[in-house]
């Protein structure tokens, strides 16, 4: 036992180079990606920003059917009409994702009227961009319910029948501000890196699990009305992600199992200095990148 121990431990550092050479090859070339003709999905928030845009390139993909959840009705119907008119099943309910009760009876509803959801896309977000003594008790409350919580609801809904069937996908639209927060949004800095936290820990837990698979989506600072007013010091370098861009990315992943994504690539660099770089450094970074006073001229909706 001792010496199958001592061979699992001089291996690893071989299967390591094994993987990280392996995921390198295929980042480089072209990868065989899923066939989405069968795939019904469910895309919370799905009636304006990001949401719709995925909708709309789910669509164009060959997806079988679209769900939307959302809050504003009028929004989910114009998004359900245009997804309809370009030719693909599209359906709508309203719901608040933050609410436990009502996740639970519409999962219920859409299974009923419109089948087995194999891919959830968990996008609903709020942020309010108030400094933490600035902000509304009930306001903090909403971000944490529907940023974070939300999924919890939502993944429990679907995900037994996905492993039951062993086929399904679970999605979740993130932010670079998980892993790199900014002063002004504390609710949804916050909020986000426990639904990082969350996404990594189920991610993890379905390696076992054949047929089911999960995506976690980190784009940039996305142009859309969510954050309308959002400033950066250098747009040149740093220019906000379309949100449709961000759809076609996701939806990319989604086909070609990708576990994690960040938008653009060069986030990449930001999570990996940030793995070794003091903090009077990281400090000096915020300053120069304008992110202390990117949120002043915050003019977004919740």
């Amino acid at each position: 036992m001792e010496l199958r121990s001592a061979c699992r431990v001089l291996l690893f550092p071989l299967q390591m180079l094994y993987h990280i050479v392996s995921a390198t090859v295929s980042a480089l070339l072209p990868s065989r990606r899923k066939d989405l003709t069968k795939e019904v999905v469910l895309i919370t928030g799905g009636g304006r920003g990001i949401g719709r845009h995925l909708a709309k390139e789910f669509a164009k993909q060959g997806a079988k059917k679209i769900i939307l959840w959302g809050r504003t009705e009028k929004c989910l119907k114009e998004t359900a009409e245009e997804i309809t008119l370009s030719g693909t099943e599209c359906h709508y309910f309203l719901c608040d994702v933050a609410n436990r009760e009502e996740v639970y009876k519409q999962a219920k509803v859409v299974r009923e009227k419109v089948g087995d959801v194999s891919v959830l896309v968990n996008n609903a977000a709020v942020v309010h961009g108030k400094s933490l003594m600035d902000s509304d008790d009930d306001a903090l409350l909403k971000s944490q319910h529907i940023n974070t919580m939300g999924q919890f609801w939502t993944t429990k809904a679907f995900l037994p029948r996905m492993l039951e069937l062993q086929h399904g996908h679970v999605v979740c639209i993130n932010s670079i501000l998980s892993q790199s927060p900014i002063p002004g949004a504390i609710d949804y800095c916050t909020s986000k890196a426990s639904s990082l936290a969350f996404m990594e820990s189920l991610t993890l837990g379905l390696l076992d699990c054949p047929g089911v698979g999960c995506t976690t989506v980190l784009p940039f600072h996305t142009n859309t009305e969510m954050f309308q007013g959002m400033r950066v010091r250098f747009p040149q370098l740093f220019p906000p992600l379309r949100p449709e861009v961000v759809a076609e990315r996701t939806v990319d992943a989604v086909r070609a199992d990708k576990a994690f994504l960040y938008l653009p690539w060069t986030m990449h660099a930001l999570i990996f200095l940030k793995s070794f770089m003091p903090q009077v450094a990281l400090e000096e970074i915020h300053k120069f990148s304008g992110s202390y006073t990117c949120m002043n001229t915050f003019k977004g909706r919740t």
